[in-house]
Parts: structure tokens; sequence; C-alpha cells
């Protein structure tokens, strides 16, 4: 079974691996872009080495193609809580720090 890292195991702030930023925004608001036009944002709580994702108060947004009028349609869901599957995620973004 693959290690999972929580928000709990937060220690240094040193990046020395590319997982190390996302561990670095353990229970930060993050942006995910996913495969299949979608994109979300949420609190991350949790995170493994597939990019398995655990992420709360989350923010959906899919982008469909209307094929009568091709106009980009923006749906947005809320959701609570959601799991995401690392083979579906292109990128995530940590929050902004100044």
């Amino acid at each position: 079974m693959a290690d999972v890292t929580t928000a709990d195991q937060l220690d240094d702030s040193v990046v020395s691996e590319p997982l190390d930023l996302v561990r670095l925004s353990l229970s930060e608001r993050v942006f995910v872009k996913l495969k299949g036009d979608r994109e979300i944002r949420g609190t991350l709580h949790g995170y493994d080495s597939h990019c398995n994702l655990v992420l709360s108060e989350v923010e959906e947004t899919v982008y469909v193609m209307d094929d009568d009028s091709d106009v980009l349609k923006t749906i947005k869901k809320q959701s609570e809580m959601l799991f995401v599957r690392g083979d579906a995620v292109v990128l995530i973004s940590p929050p902004q720090r100044t």
C-alpha cells in the first residue's frame, strides 16, 4: 500500500522533490487541473505518491462545448469532500505565497 501524507506530517519547508511542493500545500486551498476539461479548487487534506488527493470545500468547474451553437458552457458543482484519483490529475497549483 502507498504511503499517505496528511496535514499532521508538516515538518519543514524544504522543497527537494516534486511532491514536497504538494506537501507544503496541505491544509491550503489548491487549484487542480484534471483530464476531461475539469478543474477543481479546494482545501488539500491528503495525497499519496500516485497523486490521489483528498480535498474539502471543493468547487468543480466542467467545461462543455454545446454541439448546436458551438458555445463553451461552464458547469459549476460544489462538494463538501472529494477524493480525486491521481491518474486524472494534470497539475496541482499551490497557493500563492508572498
